[in-house]
């Protein structure tokens, strides 16, 4: 097995965990100032994969450090509501820029029942890897992926982490149909998981601390989907195909600012929860920052941060397609445009 490599939350441990409030605290005023265009900041709405925890903290750390404003935009950052729903607000226009997980992304464009899918395209790697895991607790009889057999997973019919089980399950050595799946709320999984409710969640790596806080001391026991498929990607960094195609340079200088932010955010975890907790008060620093440290193996380092290599998301799609999860036909090229994407 390699290194360990969706998200939710908690509604109801909402005074001890991160969830969504919608403010953006830190203030990039209308002045004038902005490299970018040397004039009036351009407004700029971005959704958070996610409510507004600490695997998302980046965003205000690019804001309240100032690379947003520097680059020349007034950015409003707004709790997103998972991969789907991103989705389709990027090609409506309701937002600009959203990380959304790959995977999901070759999902909704391969199986064709997203029809707003094949109106985003990727700018940026967020994180290297998938994050994508099913964690459990302690004291469930589950440490290794056969032990999910006659078991009660819990997540959304639309998780990442719920449509890519088949597969990992495949790659596993895991029967799929001897584990059962019951319907939960995102917001919801991980109190249903401390209060008893089901044996394991769909979530995301990072998720352990969150996990663990709502526990109350038990330890949580997390399976990666990235033991057994190495060239899944995580969160990328999407825009409208049509914000890519007739202003690529606004997309490159956002991308850039997002990516200091992103970058700065795993080197000092704990700058990036007290940044968080600064902008969303709800959203308590400590878990926020352990989860920012948790992700910094999955994002990389140095020049590779913001990067997606063509060759990794085609195997990602042959990987998909081998397991049934896709029909052929769908290319990485359809997806990506590697005149936006950092360069390593």
């Amino acid at each position: 097995m390699k290194r360990l490599t969706r998200t939710l939350a908690v509604a109801a441990l909402a005074s001890t965990l991160a969830i969504a409030s919608g403010c953006s605290g830190a203030d990039d005023s209308n002045d004038a100032g902005g490299s970018g265009n040397g004039g009036t900041l351009e407004k700029v709405t971005y959704l958070t994969s996610f409510a507004n925890f600490g695997r998302d903290a980046y965003a205000y750390v690019a804001k309240d450090k100032g690379y947003f404003k520097e680059a020349g935009f007034d950015v409003d950052i707004k709790p997103g509501s998972g991969t789907l729903n991103n989705l389709k607000a990027i090609a409506t226009g309701t937002a600009m820029f959203t990380p959304l997980d790959l995977t999901g992304i070759l999902q909704a464009r391969g199986q064709g029942n997203v029809p707003e899918a094949k109106d985003v395209t990727v700018v940026a790697g967020i994180q290297q890897r998938t994050m994508a895991a099913i964690i459990t607790l302690d004291g469930k009889g589950i440490t290794t992926p056969k032990d999910l057999e006659g078991k009660t997973l819990v997540d959304s019919p639309s998780s990442v982490v719920r449509n890519l089980f088949p597969t990992y399950a495949k790659l596993a050595g895991v029967d799929a149909g001897k584990v059962t799946w019951r319907d939960g709320e995102p917001a919801a999984l991980i109190g249903q998981l401390a209060a008893g409710s089901g044996d394991g969640i769909g979530q995301f790596v990072v998720g352990k601390p969150t996990v663990e806080a709502a526990a109350k001391g038990k330890k949580a026991v997390v399976l990666p989907y990235s033991d057994v498929m190495t060239d899944l990607y995580g969160n990328v960094l999407v825009t409208s195909t049509k914000i890519a195609k007739e202003d690529p340079e606004k997309v490159k200088r956002f991308t850039a600012a997002l990516i200091k932010g992103l970058n700065d955010s795993v080197t000092n975890p704990k700058e990036a929860g007290e940044i968080l907790n600064k902008n969303v008060p709800t959203a308590n620093a400590a878990p926020a920052a352990a989860e920012c440290e948790l992700m910094a193996s999955f994002v990389g380092s140095g020049s590779a941060v913001g990067t997606v290599d063509i060759a990794r998301v085609t195997r990602s799609i042959a990987i998909l397609q081998g397991a049934g999860a896709i029909p052929p036909g769908l290319t990485a090229e359809q997806l990506i445009d590697v005149n936006l994407t950092p360069k390593a």
